[in-house]
């Protein structure tokens, strides 16, 4: 009896250690993933007038999420009609001690035709003027790699795995913008 005793609390010691190591770890991994959750990344304009290449990682990542808008209140009346704008009152000369206010930059105008072109690969997105094209952004998707050219009547923005080849090309050469998609 005192053998089969003493096995009963070899199993019983083993059970509550190895359930407390269990608990332990779990506690300890659950703190650390907990405060992980990323928003999914978001495409990045594309700069310069060389050829870039990028790897399908995030470029930067955050969990700063911005405060969304209080909700409305039971007690709130329908919005009041808006008063029109007074025109500013002539500024006064300045002395010489006040420093000059900075001059207003005017928002910048809104794109022309934005398209964007989902493909095996990624995604292109082009501003699409009538005598030219810009590149608003080119995001690649999982494994994927990048390379982006510019040049004075075209951007070509290519995307490869391996031995898969997926091209957008964008010209506008004494024509208006046109996309083709070229994939091998």
């Amino acid at each position: 009896m005192a053998p089969m005793r003493r096995g009963l609390v070899h199993a019983m010691a083993w059970t509550l250690a190895t359930g407390a190591a269990v608990t332990l770890s779990w506690w300890g991994v659950h703190t650390v993933v907990v405060g992980t959750v990323y928003d999914r990344p978001r495409a990045l304009p594309i700069t310069g007038e060389n050829a870039t290449t990028q790897r399908a990682r995030p470029q930067s990542s955050s969990t700063h999420r911005p405060p969304s808008p209080p909700p409305p209140s039971a007690s709130a009346e329908a919005p009041k009609p808006s008063i029109p704008p007074q025109p500013p009152e002539s500024p006064a000369p300045a002395s010489s001690s006040e420093a000059p206010e900075p001059p207003t930059t005017p928002p910048p105008k809104a794109p022309e035709n934005v398209k964007s072109y989902p493909v095996d690969g990624g995604r292109v997105v082009f501003d699409l003027g009538s005598e030219s094209a810009e590149l608003v952004s080119a995001t690649p998707e999982g494994d994927w790699q990048m390379q982006v050219w510019k040049q004075d009547f075209w951007i070509r923005v290519t995307f490869t795995r391996g031995d898969r080849e997926v091209s957008v090309f964008c010209t506008w050469h004494d024509s208006a913008p046109r996309v083709r998609i070229d994939e091998r």
